[in-house]
């Protein structure tokens, strides 16, 4: 019984630490910085405001060394960022409403390693992208189902 016990609690401590590992996919566990939500406009071509763009990424040091200066330096890297998605569309051609997150994150590594320098940051990764219209279509109020009836006098 005891053999049982004690394989069940290796078996309990170390299962997460295999899912964290599995779990990161920008690199391994202490690597990851999360970031703020960026607010991206999305427009049309002639430039007429469709919505925004909630998007949340993770920034992936090289290192865990370089967590900590990475972490010191956010205001800057976020400042960055939001500079970049307000400068430049990041839509898909086709559609203005779909964001192109492979060269959204290309962008914000770019503006990450300039921040930073060269060989500290490894990858940024789009963990969700939200599409808020800014005039979304409602749906109309369904009639309260009194309406039909004639009220008592």
């Amino acid at each position: 019984m005891k053999w049982f016990t004690l394989a069940v609690l290796v078996l309990y401590l170390t299962v997460p630490a295999f899912a964290a590992e599995e779990g990161a996919k920008g690199g391994k566990p202490g690597t990851n910085v999360q970031m703020d939500y960026l607010m991206a406009p999305l427009t049309n071509a002639a430039g007429k405001l469709l919505g925004y763009a909630y998007v949340t990424t993770r920034l992936t040091a090289a290192s865990e060394a370089f967590v900590v200066p990475v972490r010191d330096k956010l205001p800057f890297i976020q400042d960055a960022f939001v500079r970049n998605v307000n400068a430049k569309a990041i839509a898909t051609g086709d559609d203005p409403q779909a964001v192109n997150v492979a060269a959204l994150e290309a962008r914000l590594l770019a503006d990450a390693v300039r921040v930073m320098g060269p060989g500290k940051v490894k990858q940024i990764t789009v963990c969700t992208v939200n599409i808020s219209e800014l005039h979304p279509k409602q749906t109309p109020s369904p009639e309260p189902t009194d309406a039909h009836h004639e009220t008592d006098e």
